[in-house]
């Protein structure tokens, strides 16, 4: 398929070679049909009020460590390093990310189907979940680059085909996140207001948006605005920490130019109920290792 099934309406349109515009969310954020998990009320009504909450010390200390070992393990693996799942920085050609480790990782495969991680999804989604992304992120000191901001379900929308924002990211600090060593940003209250972006999708857009995204990202008058209307909030806490966050939430991160490295886990949950169709306004989709179409749904 090359565009989107007819049969499917496209409520979010974006990229169709105009400019931006600002849409009204009409999809719930905390969706209803799982009355129970780890999640309390008291989370579950700030995560709809603002678009993401916090879970401090999801991990110990020593799963941390844990992981930790299996970040380094895999960053120095030469095998892992030559895989297209590995993306380095444009510049530095240090480790970015890496990607589907839930699929190449044992530890973080369990991590997935941790009740504490798996049911906390299945609160916020209303329902059983898939993975449509995992990787963890590596931003060493001096050379780490941020991300610009943007909203992660106009890409998942417009590339990956993904019908509607009923999906969550779960960010896990693997170090300890300062305000100063480029901290993951965020907008409290944005996720209600999707950026329809100007312009529209080159050919394998991936391979480029991977280091620096320049297409599927709002106007600086946009930031302005939801800035203003808004505020910013800014991701800190000690390793281990869990940011949970909606797909349309406004984020982003600036570079980190301390000596005192920022990693993190990412994994997305998107629900069965919402699995992906053709893209939106790009020619095909992007590789599985990015967009997961397998969406099976998870299993402890």
């Amino acid at each position: 398929m090359t565009v989107a099934d007819v049969t499917t309406q496209d409520r979010y349109p974006t990229r169709r070679g105009t400019g931006s515009a600002f849409l009204e969310r009409t999809d719930p954020v905390v969706w209803p049909g799982v009355s129970s998990g780890p999640a309390t009320a008291a989370e579950l009504g700030e995560h709809d009020r603002d678009g993401f909450h916090v879970v401090p010390g999801l991990l110990s200390p020593a799963e941390v460590q844990d992981y930790w070992r299996e970040l380094e393990r895999l960053t120095r693996d030469p095998e892992v390093r030559a895989d297209e799942r590995t993306v380095v920085e444009k510049h530095s050609g240090e480790v970015r990310s890496l990607f589907e480790v839930h699929r190449t990782s044992g530890p973080i495969a369990r991590l997935v189907r941790d009740p504490r991680v798996l049911d906390r999804a299945r609160q916020i989604l209303g329902s059983d979940v898939y993975v449509h992304q995992s990787r963890i992120n590596y931003m060493p000191g001096f050379k780490g680059t941020g991300f610009y901001w943007h909203s992660d379900f106009e890409t998942w929308h417009a590339e990956d085909g993904m019908p509607a924002p009923r999906a969550v990211s779960m960010s896990i600090a693997l170090t300890d996140n300062h305000p100063f060593n480029g901290g993951l940003m965020v907008m409290p209250g944005a996720h209600r207001t999707y950026v329809s972006c100007a312009g529209r999708t080159p050919g394998d857009n991936y391979k480029s948006s991977l280091r620096e995204q320049k297409v599927g990202v709002p106007a600086e008058e946009d930031i302005t605005r939801l800035g203003y209307e808004h505020g910013i909030e800014q991701f800190t806490g000690s390793a281990g920490s869990a940011l949970w966050f909606d797909s349309n939430t406004m984020h982003g991160s600036g570079n980190n130019i301390t000596p005192f490295p920022r990693s993190n886990i990412f994994i997305v949950f998107n629900s069965v109920h919402n699995r992906p169709v053709a893209p939106f306004a790009a020619r095909r989709p992007r590789p599985e290792f990015i967009a997961a179409r397998d969406t099976a749904a998870l299993a402890r």
